[in-house]
């Protein structure tokens, strides 16, 4: 087959790739993880199950690639984050609700045992927490205006974002997520 041929092939293959992710995350935001089949997954991407399978052999691999497109949207390198752009972040969150409910229900499944997804949140909170505390640190050194070091403040400051996140997705009008994300800043000390 000659170069132009493969290229356009390879191309082809990763544009139907990237559609039938795009086309999970919105079955699982639907349904959850264990509620979203493959077999919907293809159908809403126009494939069979089995074509689906040619691009992504086990639901398993499917939730990785979902999974590592949501860390895509949201990379930033760590070096960039300040306390005050955090509230940015909650903020640009609200605009992308079908993400944060994809991220939300996969969140909540993952905490059983054997979930596929356990691993991936377990490592991304590890990551998450030393990322904070590094934020916290660089902002009030050792010790927050509150007494309490990073490395303590940054599990309340995560739970607090991903809290936020589950009150605003079950009540968006009663619930101003980037303002009361506001609120716990000013408990840090930021205005």
């Amino acid at each position: 087959m000659p170069y132009g041929d493969v290229m356009n092939a390879r191309i082809r293959s990763e544009e139907r790739r990237a559609e039938i992710v795009r086309a999970a995350l919105e079955v699982i935001a639907e349904r959850g993880y264990r509620g979203a089949s493959l077999a919907a997954v293809a159908e809403r991407v126009g494939l069979t199950q089995q074509g689906l399978l040619h691009h992504f052999p086990t639901k398993e691999a499917l939730l990785v690639a979902v999974l590592k497109e949501r860390d895509q949207w949201d990379a930033v390198p760590d070096t960039q984050w300040r306390v005050d752009l955090l509230a940015s972040l909650v903020e640009y969150n609200a605009m992308r609700p079908g993400i944060i409910q994809t991220f939300s229900a996969l969140l909540g499944e993952s905490v059983t045992e054997g979930h596929p997804a356990r691993a991936y949140f377990t490592e991304r909170y590890q990551r998450v927490r030393a990322n904070m505390t590094a934020v916290l640190r660089t902002a009030y050194g050792d010790r927050l205006p509150n007494g309490l070091t990073p490395e303590r403040t940054a599990p309340l400051l995560v739970a607090v974002m991903d809290g936020l996140q589950y009150q605003w997705l079950l009540d968006p009008e009663s619930v101003d997520m980037p303002g009361a994300f506001r609120d716990f800043l000013a408990l840090l000390g930021e205005e």
